[in-house]
């Protein structure tokens, strides 16, 4: 089984490149399964109804969220009916929607996609660590699972990526919009990235206007930060996991801008 999974999109520019690339990167790769980070799609923060059938669309497999998952208020009328739209799994019970699914893929298989969220620099959640170990108690071993571990600290991603060697196929972490370089295989076979980084503008901090975020920075007053312009990059990560056992056989990290210009 091979997985695409592409880093957080942020805004229309994020949008935009995602819907460009992907049929490229389907023609080079032919995924088996493609997953996003969308909680920043919406002008870069949240996520609508219209983005969502956008994506799903566009042949999208599923779709993981994380702090910005309730930004767009309208998100309660669609979560608890689009199953391949997942929150972290670690709210609290009986937050509206889901936080694991199963993907149904081409020849009978699926792949099991779990979203949790870190508590180190963010809100306050149950526990992630205990949270994913209730969650894969239902899974039969050896099926394919990807985790996206929306955190900001590299030592809390790391820790998660050691937690679930050998139980879990990958885990994925997003949030921080930088893409790492420490793509590997862990000892059980699970493959890990700490930040698969972002899918959207560039020129700016974290994807939005580099001035503005300058002028926060430089008066300590509030600003309204926007969603920048101009070129944009598509960060995203490629695995390829043993459908019988799954285990990872190889993670290969995915950067497209106009440093590192994409040929199909």
């Amino acid at each position: 089984m091979r997985v695409l999974m592409f880093g957080d999109v942020v805004g229309r520019p994020g949008r935009e490149a995602l819907l460009f690339y992907l049929p490229r990167l389907k023609r080079s790769f032919h995924p088996d399964a493609i997953v996003v980070n969308g909680e920043n799609a919406a002008d870069g923060r949240g996520i609508t109804r219209p983005i969502v059938r956008e994506f799903l669309n566009a042949g999208l497999d599923g779709i993981t969220l994380g702090n910005h998952t309730w930004d767009k208020k309208e998100i309660f009328d669609f979560i608890d009916q689009e199953e391949r739209v997942i929150r972290p799994a670690n709210f609290p019970e009986g937050t509206p929607g889901l936080g694991m699914t199963r993907l149904p893929l081409n020849q009978g298989r699926e792949l099991v996609l779990i979203n949790l969220m870190g508590r180190s620099f963010l809100s306050t959640l149950d526990c992630p660590f205990r949270r994913v170990d209730a969650l894969l108690s239902g899974v039969k071993a050896g099926t394919p699972v990807l985790v996206d571990f929306h955190a900001e600290t590299t030592s809390e991603k790391q820790a998660m990526a050691w937690h679930l060697d050998g139980r879990v196929s990958a885990v994925i972490g997003t949030h921080t919009h930088v893409q790492t370089g420490d793509e590997r295989i862990l000892p059980g076979g699970t493959a890990t990235l700490t930040d698969v980084g972002m899918v959207g503008p560039r020129d700016a901090v974290l994807g939005m206007d580099k001035d503005l975020v300058l002028k926060r920075f430089w008066t300590q007053l509030p600003v309204r930060f926007e969603v920048a312009q101009g070129p944009n990059q598509v960060n995203a990560v490629l695995i390829d996991i043993d459908d019988k056992t799954g285990q990872a056989q190889s993670i290969r990290r995915i950067r497209i801008d106009d440093d590192n210009p994409w040929f199909d």
